[in-house]
């Protein structure tokens, strides 16, 4: 008799109130060691208020903010080292690799930008035109998609299309990488996985940021064009001459300025959060959804400091 067919006997006896005859010495001995550790346990967790329960899930939230914040510092100055040793060593800079995302984050995204950045052309001269229409003064719909474009949503959009498609798959490419430990293995034969893997991405969406934000900012003013020709009844060659005397040119300056910063963050947050992965196949899809989170989170508010800075020194 083993210790389980003892725990059952043990508690038969004490739930029937009865005893055995006739059993061994070594399983009297057994049944009454297991008798002797067998004691109820209260599996329903400590009662909890609900209000520290949140208390407790919000300061969680901020330590972890905290520490994935200055993990991204750190992963900022090791990128800081890697482009610092491959300036000092060109033979190391991987053009291929660099090349090959070029097309990754660039070309393939064309379509899905240019359709993106069309329709919200269509949907700001559209609403627009609706609100305008009230005070007889339509042709402002010119005004609010040019500078509207230029400056803040052209740019804005293509960054968070550009971390949802790039962002996260550098996230799962990284992220498998350590799972297979091909990055252990990069290390060990002498490659420094900053400089293969997470430079060239950088580099490419840094690259590519600024000529994305222009082209999608060039497709929505032709979509609020095209509504302007078709709604408001305003001949496109009106409607281009309206621009170039409505909007300045430091409105597209500002969103040149602010795309590479953009992707910057962007190639960060996804590389980043796939150098973290660990354990296992599930955690690849938890850091590819946080870097997404994370990427376009902070886009957000640098993009706010931006329109902050750029009033303060007159270019509003």
């Amino acid at each position: 008799m083993d210790t389980i067919g003892a725990w059952v006997l043990h508690r038969a006896i004490k739930r029937l109130d009865c005893g055995i005859t006739g059993d061994k010495c070594d399983a009297e001995r057994l049944i009454a060691t297991v008798g002797s550790v067998d004691e109820p346990v209260n599996i329903r967790p400590d009662h909890e208020p609900p209000w520290q329960r949140v208390v407790g899930q919000i300061g969680e939230a901020v330590v972890n903010s905290g520490t994935t914040l200055l993990g991204l510092l750190g992963f900022f100055g090791g990128t800081l080292v890697a482009t610092w040793n491959v300036i000092r060593h060109p033979g190391r800079f991987r053009i291929n690799a660099v090349v090959q995302r070029f097309e990754v984050v660039g070309v393939s995204a064309l379509g899905i930008i240019g359709l993106m950045s069309f329709l919200i052309g269509i949907v700001i001269a559209q609403q627009g035109s609706v609100q305008l229409r009230q005070f007889g003064m339509e042709m402002l719909t010119i005004n609010l998609v040019g500078r509207l474009t230029f400056r803040e949503l052209g740019v804005l959009m293509t960054a968070i299309m550009v971390a949802g498609r790039s962002g996260s798959a550098f996230a799962a490419q990284l992220g498998t990488m350590k799972l297979t430990e091909e990055v252990d293995a990069m290390r060990t034969i002498g490659v420094s996985p900053m400089e293969a893997l997470v430079l060239p991405r950088t580099l490419a969406v840094v690259v590519m940021m600024p000529l994305l934000g222009f082209y999608s900012s060039i497709v929505a003013i032709i979509g609020g064009g095209f509504l302007c020709a078709v709604s408001l009844d305003i001949p496109p060659i009106t409607f281009v001459q309206r621009l170039r005397e409505v909007v300045p040119i430091h409105d597209l300056w500002v969103g040149l300025i602010k795309a590479p910063v953009f992707g910057v963050i962007i190639a960060l947050a996804g590389c980043f959060q796939g150098m973290q992965v660990k354990a296992n196949a599930e955690e690849v899809g938890l850091r590819t959804t946080a870097a997404v989170v994370q990427a376009i989170f902070l886009v957000i508010v640098i993009d706010a400091f931006f329109a902050v800075f750029f009033t303060w020194v007159g270019w509003n």
